[in-house]
């Protein structure tokens, strides 16, 4: 038997206000088209005035505990996988712990940009297979609104806030690929990219500061390293691209997802798309791709999942897992 990490629960949230591709028309030279056709998007969500990271995070838990039947006092572990938690410490996932009303346990954040819940899925996986936690919310939050520069049009219209969150369970297995659950995982980073995709500011250079990306440098990038972290995960789960049900990649943009699609040999009648209407929301990209996904009815009990991620660092990674 082997110890298994399974979703029991999905949950997400989006803040109320949703911005079309048409408002930056009023103070960009950019278009709906343009924005549609360079990146596959064509709407995003903004936090509130006094919403958080921390905000957002704990009404995503809440919605998977409650498609799990759980409560917070079930939960052993929160692990929030986020760039832009409320304050420089504590935690944004003591945050949610404490707004969940979570007495027990434990809360740490992991940041990896947008392979945050990669990551954050991976050391979710490990907490649970050696022992550690039975129960583990691992969930995604960003409000990349607050770090956006509203004049640089490559960039501020393709970033969006929101969360979501998947509740892990240890099960038994039989130790095979038909398991449920986390059935591999993969991490990779090189620093040598940095400046491909950073925020020019922090809190030991005293200044907020701005995201920054170079765009065609990350998109040559990202179709590779999304394709090879991918089939690194399904060898080790020992599965092939056959037998994958769904792709749910971050969605940064359509033309990456659509170009790894096709590098790893796949129809786009198996990948999750919501970049449309949330636009690349980080570290919340791939668990509001999965919720949106099973409430949808696109993903079900069984199937066979690939997510994959990239981000500054450079950071990537993947995850094969049973839903």
């Amino acid at each position: 038997m082997t110890r298994r990490a399974v979703v029991i629960g999905a949950g997400h949230y989006l803040p109320e206000r949703i911005v079309e591709n048409a408002e930056f028309e009023a103070t960009l030279e950019t278009s709906d088209e343009w924005i549609r056709s360079r990146s596959g998007i064509e709407r995003r969500h903004f936090a509130a005035e006094g919403e958080t990271t921390s905000n957002m995070a704990t009404r995503a838990a809440e919605a998977a505990l409650k498609a799990a039947g759980r409560s917070a006092a079930d939960v052993d572990a929160i692990v929030v996988a986020t760039s832009t938690a409320d304050l420089t410490f504590p935690s944004a996932a003591t945050m949610v712990q404490a707004q969940l009303g979570m007495t027990s346990g434990f809360a740490f954040d992991v940041q990896a940009v947008c392979a945050g819940f990669v990551y954050a899925l991976a050391n979710a996986n490990a907490l649970i297979a050696s022992g550690q936690a039975e129960r583990v919310l691992v969930i995604g939050a960003e409000t990349f609104s607050r770090i956006m520069d509203w004049t640089d049009r490559s960039t501020c219209v393709l970033f969006g806030d929101g969360a979501g969150a998947l509740l892990l369970e240890a099960q038994e297995g039989e130790g095979t690929s038909d398991d449920r659950g986390i059935l591999a995982t993969d991490l990779n980073s090189d620093g040598r990219y940095k400046d491909l995709l950073y925020v020019d500011g922090g809190v030991s250079t005293q200044n907020t500061g701005h995201l920054r990306m170079q765009g065609n440098q990350v998109f040559r990038h990202a179709v590779e390293k999304l394709a090879k972290t991918a089939h690194t995960a399904l060898e080790r789960a020992g599965v092939g691209t056959q037998d994958v049900d769904w792709i749910v990649p971050h969605q940064a943009n359509i033309r990456i997802i659509q170009g790894t699609a096709k590098k790893m040999g796949l129809p786009m009648d198996k990948v999750v798309v919501t970049v449309q209407d949330h636009g690349n929301t980080s570290a919340a990209s791939i668990p509001l791709a999965l919720s949106v996904g099973a409430a949808r009815g696109q993903i079900k009990p069984g199937d066979l999942l690939v997510t994959e991620a990239i981000g500054g660092g450079l950071a990537w990674g993947a995850v094969v897992l049973r839903w």
